[in-house]
């Protein structure tokens, strides 16, 4: 008989057997009519070999099919062995069927273990929403209340340059000098001036006595008379002029000298010795000692914030330990044409010798941006195209959730919407995350001990 026609009451028991073991074995079930098709042709070749089959195609195995097949070949030579003759076409049934029920099980137990989802360790806290002041910065430089831009009341060239830019200075102090040729030129001839016209009118005296003595005679009119004492008012009036004028070189000789007006420290200068000034022209910029304030530019969305600021403090980049309390004494009524920014000064209060001039200073505006929402760390707000997303724990996985941004401080934020009381939010490792990861969450914290970089 064929070898193929042997294989017919073969076929049914074989079958029953793949089947049997996918119930045995739910790890095989994914794999279905596939997987008990390709067993069912391993378990016929393995007939097809044993009862000297010819026409048998050759099968290419994968791997697990591979153990497959040998697993029913081990079994079925120990089966053929056992036999001390031929085994009746139901014996072989039974062995084949015994074969492929025992490599299916011997597959079924080497099948991988599932992998269990790693646990990321976060840290978290419960929110709660609250009616907190966001607070506002603003960076400036430290100023002197009153700065004076000082220049010369007249022009010459400067010869002596008297103090140096930082240096402090009192009150009348020289700072620069002019050249004072001209200025003693010209009051010598004032000078000169005011001598001629003394001279006018002691001889316009003298001839008004004269013309007195003269009428008393009846030997001059009383219009002569007239005339004199009119002569001798404009001598008079031209000595006074000419001695005003000589005041007005005197000051100017005076002018040559620049001096300062006040205790200060000079900030500026703006001229060199060899260069020829005009009259009014800023030489030298004083900074008088006392008052500090901190000038400040606050952007046109930003003015009422500050104008309605209730507190303000001021504290240095340099010591950042310490803060004064200050108040709003200037703000521009229009903007920078440049920055489109408003100047506002800012005065300290008790100043001390440590807010030196040009200092870096923030102003902080306390109550500033007070609104109803939640507070979060820094750390706990990520962006994804632009949107600021938060993660929300929900059982033992993570969820993004878009936020909405009320104001931000320099080291958390306020959260206007997007989050409900109650809910559990990472506040920590938020960068390590994605969408429904398993995280594994340490105890909530408050504000203060969730620091960024707190969870890895």
């Amino acid at each position: 008989m064929h070898p193929d026609e042997r294989l017919a009451p073969l076929r049914g028991a074989l079958h029953h057997a793949v089947l049997s073991a996918l119930a045995r074995c739910p790890a095989l079930a994914p794999r279905g009519g596939a997987a008990a098709l390709q067993l069912l042709l391993l378990g016929l070749k393995q007939v097809r070999l044993h009862l000297g089959g010819s026409s048998a195609r050759p099968v290419h195995p994968t791997p697990t099919e591979h153990s497959l097949e040998t697993e029913m070949k081990r079994t079925t030579r120990r089966s053929l062995r056992a036999e001390p003759s031929p085994p009746a076409p139901a014996a072989r049934a039974t062995l084949v069927a015994l074969a492929a029920t025992s490599a299916m099980l011997a597959a079924c137990s080497r099948e991988a273990p599932v992998a269990t989802p790693e646990l990321r360790p976060v840290r978290s806290t419960v929110v709660q929403a609250t009616d907190a002041a966001a607070g506002a910065t603003y960076a400036g430089q430290v100023l002197a209340r009153h700065e004076s831009k000082l220049g010369f009341q007249t022009s010459g060239k400067v010869i002596a340059r008297l103090v140096e830019v930082g240096q402090h200075v009192r009150r009348g102090q020289p700072l620069l000098r002019l050249d004072p040729a001209q200025e003693s030129l010209h009051l010598a001839s004032a000078n000169a001036n005011v001598e001629g016209a003394q001279s006018r009118v002691d001889e316009a005296r003298l001839e008004l006595r004269r013309t007195e003595q003269l009428l008393a005679r009846q030997f001059a009119s009383q219009a002569e008379l007239d005339r004199q004492r009119t002569q001798l008012a404009e001598a008079e009036s031209s000595l006074e002029q000419a001695r005003a004028q000589r005041e007005i070189r005197l000051n100017e000789r005076g002018y040559t000298e620049l001096r300062a007006d006040r205790d200060g420290v000079v900030t500026a200068l703006q001229v060199e010795v060899g260069q020829v000034v005009s009259p009014g022209q800023a030489v030298l910029v004083l900074a008088a000692d006392g008052e500090r304030e901190v000038l400040v530019s606050v952007p046109e969305s930003r003015v009422h914030e500050l104008a309605e600021a209730k507190a303000l403090e001021v504290s240095l980049w340099a010591r950042p330990g310490k803060r004064y309390a200050a108040a709003l004494r200037e703000l521009a009524p229009s903007a920078d044409s440049v920055t489109r920014t408003y100047a506002a000064r800012i005065r300290v209060k008790d100043a001390d010798a440590s807010l030196m001039l040009g200092m870096t200073a923030s102003v902080h505006a306390l109550d500033a941006g007070r609104a109803q929402g939640i507070r979060l760390p820094l750390s706990a707000v990520h962006h994804r195209d632009g949107q600021p997303l938060v993660w929300v724990v929900q059982g033992d996985k993570v969820s993004a959730r878009p936020v909405t941004l009320a104001a931000a401080g320099r080291d958390t934020v306020l959260v206007g919407g997007g989050l409900a009381d109650g809910e559990q939010v990472v506040t920590a490792g938020a960068h390590l995350l994605h969408e429904g990861q398993a995280v594994a969450t340490l105890p909530a914290t408050s504000l203060a001990q969730a620091a960024p970089g707190a969870a890895r």
